[in-house]
């Protein structure tokens, strides 16, 4: 049997394309080749931006056994998970916080993350092979840190028992419970905010627009490229906080791949034709699970954001048979249109005995304090009495020069 080998992958390019898709379990669009390789070769995910491929590959002969999808980071932009008190902590020990290395799709907050890993092998052991090479190499590049965003928490049990730290965030999510139409979704909420929600898809109706749905490969291309405009103004609009991470020649790739057009849905608001839109939102679609991504508009409209990033998506996602949306990171506002609060939880591992104390001492802590406040912001959600919707039970879970990567032998 061919020795099993370790390599360090600086770029997607470096791997076939069916040999990553094939370890892929799940209908996750955020890892497949593909999405990240765009993310590469439209310059929106590169060592300029502060983004280094460093892929772990497992390799038996030509045969690719797992891959660990990993970057090195001189920031922690486009994570939407907040370390800035990590850095803050290095700082006053002395150590230097970046580069660092982290696990996650790019600029995409959505949950599941984990090694990819062919059927039929040993994920446990696997997993805990890989990272005793990831503490390897963070041990000899001076890395202070790993670690993996929003993941699997199928994956987790496996990393937490090969040493990870478990540290609880949240993030909106409306499930499906059962409802058939959009009127099933509606009378889950209390008469005031039914009345609202009716109100502010009114106020859309009233200034002469409509919203269309525009799927998958039916999608025009330059309908794609359109909604890089609406992106691009969007953020623009809140300046140097507009978080613009995506080039216009990515959302190009994508509107021409049909392959990637395939996942994505546009949500057009539009006076007349769906393809003159006056605004418009992106979502990504896999399995029975739908992700708010990107919206812009051109028009001052009130309510507008409200129906085209939640109220048309729900619609749509109820007919369609989805039973998940995630509507993206941030904003109190969600929690009033049906939006549950729900733990995502990330695992680290710090090369700093003196680093990595401090912080274990103070997860349990922060975790627990973390699920009482999404106890308590599902409390106040303005549903009817005896509705109780999905979701997660509060419970825990058991600028620089960056460093090459090179290929080595797997040990153990």
């Amino acid at each position: 049997m061919a020795e099993l080998r370790a390599r360090w992958h600086q770029s997607l390019a470096e791997i076939p394309e069916p040999a990553w898709d094939g370890l892929l379990a799940d209908d996750l669009p955020f890892y497949r080749w593909r999405w990240l390789r765009q993310l590469e070769t439209s310059g929106s995910v590169v060592p300029r931006q502060g983004w280094q491929g460093c892929h772990l590959g497992l390799w038996r002969g030509d045969t690719l056994l797992a891959v660990a999808p990993l970057y090195l980071k001189g920031h922690s932009y486009a994570e939407f998970i907040f370390d800035q008190s990590f850095a803050q902590l290095a700082g006053q020990l002395g150590l230097r916080y970046y580069p660092k290395l982290v696990g996650m799709s790019p600029v995409s907050p959505v949950q599941g993350y984990r090694f990819l890993i062919a059927p039929g092998e040993d994920a446990a052991g696997l997993t805990a092979l890989m990272l005793e090479l990831i503490d390897r190499f963070c041990r000899d590049q001076g890395l202070l840190s790993c670690n993996f965003l929003y993941v699997d928490p199928q994956w987790q049990p496996l990393a937490e028992a090969a040493g990870c730290a478990a540290w609880v965030n949240q993030q909106s999510q409306w499930s499906n419970p059962g409802h058939r139409h959009f009127d099933d979704y509606l009378a889950s909420f209390n008469a005031n905010q039914r009345r609202n929600i009716k109100r502010e898809r009114k106020a859309v109706g009233a200034a002469g627009l409509q919203v269309t749905p525009l799927v998958g490969e039916a999608i025009p291309p330059a309908m794609v490229e359109r909604m890089h405009d609406f992106y691009a103004q969007h953020c623009e609009r809140w300046g140097p906080w507009g978080s613009k991470y995506l080039t216009e020649p990515f959302f190009a790739a994508v509107g021409a791949d049909p392959a990637l057009r395939r996942a994505l849905v546009l949500f057009s608001a539009h006076r007349g034709d769906p393809g003159d839109p006056v605004a418009m939102s992106l979502c990504v679609r896999g399995g029975d699970h739908l992700w708010g991504r990107y919206w812009g508009s051109e028009v001052a409209i009130d309510c507008l954001h409200f129906e085209v990033c939640y109220y048309a998506p729900i619609a749509w996602a109820i007919e369609a048979g989805i039973r998940h949306f995630d509507p993206g990171a941030g904003g109190s506002h969600k929690r009033r249109r049906g939006f549950v609060a729900q733990p995502r939880v990330s695992l680290h591992r710090w090369s700093d005995p003196r680093f990595d104390a401090i912080l274990r001492d103070w997860l349990p802590g922060a975790n627990a304090e973390m699920l009482r406040e999404i106890a308590a912001i599902n409390a106040e959600l303005p549903f009817t009495a005896d509705y109780d919707p999905p979701h997660v039970p509060g419970t825990l879970p058991p600028p620089h020069n960056p460093p090459a990567c090179p290929d080595q032998p797997a040990a153990g």
